[in-house]
């Protein structure tokens, strides 16, 4: 049996031993990450409109925008519903956070996304793996994420939310290769992949895009990438069918 087959034939064991594996890894050969304060100062800082830091502020309302419009899927989806709160909230945290960039507001930012995060992780455990038990994940996991915010304000360590923000951009993709899905859009997912990893180049060329045309920002993009992550997300599940429906 191929690697892939044994990992097909036995899901939840390779779900759960890579996350305890990573874990494990990042603490073991990680020193501790601590919060650099270099991370608050962004390139365009500029007030308009008596904004400051404006074009940092307003590029998170697309986050909103489509946060809003999945919020319906709590009465089908809790994962999905759970997931678009996250993403509705992070546009007001993100804003607030930009506002005035410090560690307090940084809490505040990230809380959300984290909610975020492991939602969707949950949610793609039970479309792809078992229903029951992404079900059953769903609330250890959401847990999960605030309690990494916590460890990381007690001990300025972010070892633990680095785990749950990138572990997701891990297994997912692996997951979307290994196991089929129950429900069409997959290919909104990669799109969703691909508008995050623009996110990320993004956010770390946050000053070379500024000094190139002075307009707007590397880390305001980044908001509008993001965003189309999560828009992307939303077709996903406002267009999906039953797989055996779909094919018909």
């Amino acid at each position: 049996m191929t690697l892939a087959g044994t990992i097909r034939s036995r899901p939840l064991v390779f779900l759960f031993g890579l996350a305890a594996v990573s874990l494990l890894g990042l603490f073991l050969l990680v020193p501790p990450i601590p919060q650099s304060q270099i991370y608050h100062g962004f390139a365009d800082q500029r007030r308009m409109l008596g904004i400051p830091n404006f074009w940092n502020v307003v590029s998170n309302l697309p986050f909103v925008l489509v946060g809003a419009l999945g919020l319906r899927f709590f009465r089908r989806d809790l994962s999905a519903g759970l997931f678009f709160l996250g993403v509705f909230l992070t546009g007001f945290s993100s804003s607030y956070y930009h506002w005035r960039p410090d560690d307090a507001g940084l809490f505040w930012d990230r809380l959300p996304m984290s909610i975020a995060f492991m939602a969707i992780l949950a949610n793609v455990v039970e479309e792809r793996i078992d229903a029951r038990v992404g079900r059953l994940l769903l609330w250890p996991l959401v847990a999960l994420g605030i309690v990494s915010l916590l460890v990381w304000l007690r001990t300025d360590d972010l070892r633990l939310y680095a785990w749950v923000q990138f572990f997701p951009c891990l297994v997912l993709p692996l997951l979307f290769w290994l196991f089929a899905p129950k429900h069409s859009g997959t290919w909104y997912w990669f799109a969703a992949a691909g508008w995050y990893l623009l996110a990320k180049i993004l956010e770390y060329a946050d000053e070379v895009i500024y000094v190139t045309g002075h307009v707007m920002a590397g880390h305001a993009l980044k908001h509008l990438a993001a965003a189309g992550a999560c828009y992307a997300i939303l077709r996903a599940f406002q267009t999906r069918q039953p797989v055996a429906a779909a094919a018909t």
